[in-house]
């Protein structure tokens, strides 16, 4: 059997359209009103756990993204931009942090946004006191999680969307086997859309079982 490759199904781009809500709907609303273009609020900020949705927020903003993950030293973040975004700021180095201060003081005298998402609010960082103060005095919100029904019931909206009809039965086989991550599920959905055409098989568990077995780990 051929295997599946899932990083072959890729997700849409990330937006704020297909971000799942869940309980973050304050921190969205809130989001929409600072891209706004007549708000003046030079930085937002968005803390919470992984997987709670940051970096696809800041993909889907910004004109420059830096991830401090990838780039710790921020060696790699565009010189200029409209809304620049950076991610993962807890693992900013010691010149990371300076370029990253630098930016926040050019935007506060001149033109420009800045998007920030970390593991943890402002105050909490081990980051430079000085740059822990710049961030804090921006607009700050937490995202979390979603809950196991709240993914449920994406997971179900995505599968209609694409035209799938997965039952209780088979999202429940789905869920107790598969990564819970957003991203990963609907590369997951997209992949058993993908084998059930292609084997013009109806979606039973069998077709599930020799998806998750022929994918690989994620």
């Amino acid at each position: 059997m051929r295997q599946l490759t899932l990083d072959l199904q890729p997700a849409a781009p990330p937006s704020l359209e297909n971000y799942v809500t869940g309980s973050n709907g304050e921190a969205l609303t809130a989001l929409a009103a600072w891209l706004a273009a007549d708000n003046r609020e030079t930085l937002f900020f968005l803390c919470g756990e992984r997987g709670a949705g940051k970096s696809h927020l800041l993909q889907a903003c910004a004109d420059a993204y830096g991830d401090a993950r990838l780039d710790p030293g921020l060696a790699r973040l565009p010189a200029t931009a409209d809304l620049w975004a950076v991610d993962h700021l807890e693992m900013l180095d010691e010149g990371g942090q300076i370029v990253l201060f630098n930016l926040i003081n050019r935007l506060r005298t001149g033109s420009g946004r800045l998007l920030l998402a970390a593991c943890l609010p402002p105050r909490l960082l081990e980051l430079r006191e000085d740059l822990r103060t710049r961030l804090a005095s921006g607009l700050v919100y937490r995202l979390r999680c979603l809950s196991d029904a709240e993914k449920r019931a994406a997971f179900a909206a995505q599968a209609r969307t694409l035209g799938l009809d997965l039952s209780p039965t088979l999202i429940d086989y789905l869920f107790a086997r598969a990564p819970r991550d957003m991203r990963s599920l609907t590369q997951l959905l997209r992949a058993i859309d993908q084998f059930s055409l292609e084997q013009q098989r109806p979606i039973t568990l069998p077709l599930l079982r020799a998806v998750l077995q022929t994918a690989p780990p994620t």
